[in-house]
């Protein structure tokens, strides 16, 4: 994770900040690094166009906050999906981060499986299965994707396992979603924290080992687990973001400067430029006509409405769009 251009010490400020951004974040006597992320009117947007209930709305709010925790790094361009395929009763989530600014998400859910009132456990709602996050940063970058199970329907245990075995990056991710009261109405906010432990001096950690490569097939890498880590920083540093409030991540009034301050001001808290974001989806008139016209004609006609047109709904922005079928065919 990279720190950015020249930051300010964080102060409590007066006003505040910014919505619908991710802040870097950096804590240099604890070598941590980090980034808060808020969003507001754009992850509102994003729920309403779907009006999913509320224990739906809430789980992908968490899962939009992570990928721009994590795809935020893309500063210029790129894309970061976060995908979930589970045997809870939402049973996909996807995300896509599109660098530098760009948000779009949906979720697939069983409302059959929907209790009429009351809560349900997040176990029940996101499952067993496993979380995919995708980086494409185009050009001749090779695209990668890491995969990580996720058990006991949290995202955030998910993420951090994620690090342990695939970055070997000491994390702590903390996320949060929900509705606020305004006199203008409820509003969707969501908001995540992520603190990542990065010395200079490889020595002050216990990293897994590297692949064993020609090693016979028989050969155990070491397991690490995060608890093996002793060094006092990581574990002051823990400490602090520990005592992150979902209030304080998804309050409007306080901004990220300030969260960041309140959180780490005691050992001197270093914050950068934000990063907006915004709700915005990919998809056009012109390649929704690109993906029919690379089906068979066949398969064209099958699509046909009772209204003799072929509709075709975005998934993720709802967007709803109609063509003539006898615009497809050979002439």
């Amino acid at each position: 994770m990279t720190s950015g251009p020249a930051g300010f010490v964080a102060e409590e400020p007066r006003a505040a900040g910014q919505d619908d951004a991710v802040l870097p974040f950096a804590v240099e006597p604890l070598d941590l690094r980090g980034r808060l992320a808020r969003l507001g009117p754009a992850l509102d947007s994003i729920l309403a166009r779907h009006a999913y209930p509320e224990p739906v709305a809430r789980l992908l709010g968490e899962a939009a906050a992570l990928t721009v925790l994590l795809g935020s790094v893309l500063k210029t361009g790129g894309r970061f999906q976060l995908q979930t395929r589970t045997d809870g009763l939402v049973d996909m989530i996807v995300v896509d981060f599109d660098a530098p600014d760009r948000l779009r998400a949906f979720a697939r859910f069983d409302a059959a499986r929907l209790p009429p009132q009351g809560k349900i456990d997040n176990e029940a709602l996101l499952g067993r299965g496993h979380l995919a996050l995708t980086v494409e940063q185009g050009g001749e970058i090779t695209r990668y994707q890491g995969v990580a199970p996720i058990e006991g329907g949290a995202l955030e245990q998910a993420a951090r396992t994620y690090f342990q075995q695939s970055e070997q990056i000491p994390t702590f991710i903390r996320l949060a979603a929900g509705q606020v009261v305004t006199p203008a109405g409820a509003f969707w906010r969501a908001g995540g924290l992520l603190a990542q432990f990065l010395p200079h001096s490889e020595e002050r950690r216990r990293p897994a080992d590297f692949h064993p490569g020609d090693a016979p097939e028989n050969f155990q890498p070491h397991d690490w687990q995060e608890d093996e880590i002793s060094d006092e920083a990581w574990t002051e540093a823990q400490a602090l973001a520990a005592t992150v409030e979902d209030h304080e991540l998804l309050d409007p009034g306080l901004s990220s400067e300030g969260l960041a301050y309140r959180l780490f001001h005691e050992r001197g808290v270093r914050v950068f430029p934000a990063h907006p974001l915004r709700d915005a989806c990919r998809c056009s008139d012109d390649r929704v006509e690109s993906m029919l016209r690379s089906f068979s004609q066949a398969e064209r006609d099958d699509m046909v409405g009772e209204d003799g047109m072929i509709s075709v709904t975005c998934e993720f922005c709802s967007t709803l769009r109609h063509y003539d079928p006898e615009h497809f065919r050979k002439k």
